[in-house]
């Protein structure tokens, strides 16, 4: 096994105690006392239109860590918190140029045959599945491009042990696609919208197609899927006036929209000027919309959900720069090229593909796991350390 660590794990993160929190190492202590330290993440100006208290207590945490031998001890990382959620970055590949996603001159894309091939994908899958992984959301890139994508959801969806089977779009050829991956499995849509402007959208994707993402919401919404959830990054001077007519798409249908705090990546420019923090755009909201109520979230959750009376939808804020969610993260993402990424911020991978392709046995593969999960850090850093941090672009990572 050590053949496989030397060669294949890379850019290994020094423990840095100013971004973190004090901890206990107990290994299988799921509430950890940085947890219970954390439970001011959703006071302040949030909980002024709190009806339901976040659940990020020791005893609501501790009730999520299952009972029987179910999650392999290689998705707990060293603060006991298990991962069940794995996101797979199918391609790097898209239709769209969005300026958060990537710089204007574009990307240089991993060469073909470093790309996992579908029996790949399944193969780690199925390793991470019956390992306690019981949710999967599909990524790219835009993962509508790969042209075996139904296949992919049919295989997933046929895995034992899997709930959820989601993916991530762009939507701009979603729609016509959409019913064939409904019967292949495709249980849960996240549909990415920064503007209801048409030319503004041309401007941010430097693309046309704005009427093929809202058909394509529409679609989702016609075939069922409750709730449709749609992702908007919000920026400053950009779509930041728009906040409230989204919220009003889900007046009638049921759409989840997602505000999303923006976020720094190479090659995004990002600018903390152009961050439009949570406590703001919930403001923003609630004047609107005064009887705006927060739900009971789950201690997982990356959203701070909220109902509205009346409306058949809801609304969330992802918060990743002003309020983070590590004490809660279930997540891993295996990228297109077939590196482990446990955590979103860190430039830390470890590659599967490599000894994947090389012979190795699930069980060499499971121990590549574990340790890099439990090398996983408490939480990222802050986001002026994340800005200066070399990462990958988004569209290598995987939205």
């Amino acid at each position: 096994m050590r053949r496989y660590f030397s060669k294949f794990i890379h850019s290994p993160i020094p423990f840095n105690p100013s971004n973190s929190f004090p901890v206990n190492f107990e290994m299988g202590s799921y509430c950890t006392t940085r947890i219970c330290n954390l439970q001011s993440l959703f006071k302040g100006k949030s909980s002024d239109y709190s009806t339901g208290t976040s659940v990020t207590s020791c005893d609501s945490l501790s009730e999520e860590k299952p009972k029987d031998n179910s999650v392999s001890d290689m998705l707990v990382d060293s603060f006991g918190r298990i991962h069940t959620y794995l996101r797979i970055s199918l391609t790097e590949r898209c239709n769209l140029r969005c300026q958060y996603c990537m710089p204007a001159e574009g990307v240089e894309l991993t060469p073909k045959p470093q790309v996992l091939t579908k029996a790949e994908i399944l193969r780690l899958a199925d390793l991470f599945v019956s390992s306690g992984v019981n949710k999967i959301r599909l990524t790219g890139g835009e993962p509508t491009v790969r042209k075996d994508i139904e296949d992919i959801c049919f295989e997933l969806s046929s895995l034992k042990g899997l709930e959820t089977l989601a993916m991530t779009t762009n939507g701009i050829v979603l729609a016509r696609k959409l019913p064939k991956l409904k019967e292949c499995g495709l249980t849960s849509l996240n549909i990415s919208l920064d503007t209801l402007v048409p030319a503004k959208f041309e401007l941010m994707t430097r693309r046309k197609g704005h009427e093929k993402v809202m058909d394509s919401i529409n679609a989702a919404v016609d075939l069922g899927y409750n709730p449709v959830k749609v992702n908007c990054v919000v920026m400053r001077g950009f779509n930041d006036e728009e906040i409230c007519d989204f919220v009003e798409l889900t007046r009638e249908k049921p759409i989840n929209i997602r505000f999303i705090e923006f976020m720094p990546f190479d090659g995004n420019v990002w600018n903390f000027k152009k961050l439009v923090p949570y406590s703001e755009m919930l403001d923003t909201v609630a004047k609107r919309f005064p009887s705006l109520k927060r739900n009971q979230d789950h201690p997982t959750d990356t959203a701070k959900n909220f109902t509205i009376d009346g409306h058949k939808g809801q609304v969330s804020f992802i918060t990743s720069m002003t309020e983070h969610f590590c004490a809660g993260c279930n997540r891993l993402r295996l990228l297109a090229d077939g590196n482990l990424k446990v955590c979103l911020f860190g430039p830390s991978e470890v590659s599967l593909r490599d000894p994947l392709r090389n012979g190795a046995e699930d069980h060499e593969l499971r121990e590549i796991i574990g340790a890099a999960v439990k090398r996983k850090k408490p939480s990222h850093a802050g986001m002026f350390d994340i800005a200066k941090t070399t990462n990958r672009p988004m569209i290598h990572i995987g939205g």
